[in-house]
């Protein structure tokens, strides 16, 4: 039976897209069975990340809907063969999907998939609320200013549902600088938004570079991937030690 996780935040623009295309494909390359599941419906992004542009007709509101099965929707990363992608609608309001269908998904998702990863909207509308429905974990994903702190605490403040252990905090983008100018360490940032760090996440600028192309950041010349990399190993129950970011950073 395999794991479902979302992957959430409070806002926008804290690389939360990024980290589940690159632990995504670390699942994969793995060995790990793994579905990235987009659920921004409208604003999907995913499949650029997974450099998977234009690759799905079909997507999981036409699973909902009965109008083919799972799957048919999925598309197959063409490098990275363990892992497949199931799409988000272009079009339609969010309201109109129901948690129940959504949660048979899931069922079935667990069913043929180790792991699963649900790239949520940003924020706490019906959409967060459809891709947490259907997880049994859930990792919020910050950057370490004070304003995404404060939303990624009311972001762990509605995910009380998820048992301890079960629920996770990544702070993203990390760069030493804005650390010491905000007078600020990553356990300040732990304390703040209150859930269990999972890994950080040094600031790439490979990253916005590799969505642009729409190539995985895996294919590019990167090193924040490493970091991504410890992060699938400690989700798929590896005991492996959290990596320090501050050998990782870009002189």
């Amino acid at each position: 039976m395999g794991t479902i996780i979302a992957v959430v935040s409070g806002k926008g623009g804290t690389g939360k897209t990024s980290f589940t295309a690159s632990v995504g494909i670390a699942l994969a390359e793995m060995g790990y069975r793994t579905l990235a599941l987009d659920c921004d419906i409208t604003l999907r992004n995913l499949d650029m990340a997974l450099g998977l542009s234009d690759s799905t007709t079909m997507d999981f509101s036409d699973v909902l809907a009965g109008r083919c099965s799972l799957d048919e929707a999925v598309a197959q990363h063409r490098k990275y063969t363990k892992l497949e992608l199931l799409a988000a609608p272009l079009s339609g309001h969010n309201e109109g999907f129901d948690v129940d269908r959504m949660k048979a998904l899931g069922r079935e998702i667990r069913e043929k998939y180790d792991f699963c990863l649900v790239d949520a909207p940003a924020g706490l509308g019906h959409g967060f609320l459809l891709a947490t429905a259907i997880a049994d974990r859930a990792v919020v994903i910050t950057t370490a200013d004070p304003t995404a702190l404060r939303d990624a605490q009311r972001t762990v403040s509605a995910l009380r549902q998820f048992p301890t252990g079960k629920l996770h905090l990544v702070v993203n983008r990390v760069q030493t600088k804005m650390l010491k100018a905000l007078h600020t360490t990553i356990d300040d940032a732990m304390d703040t938004a209150g859930a269990p760090l999972l890994g950080v996440v040094p600031e790439d600028s490979d990253v916005p570079l590799a969505i642009g192309r729409g190539i995985p950041l895996r294919d590019c010349n990167y090193f924040a991937q490493q970091a991504y990399d410890n992060i699938a190993k400690r989700l798929s129950g590896k005991r492996v030690p959290l990596m320090k970011v501050y050998p990782l950073m870009k002189k």
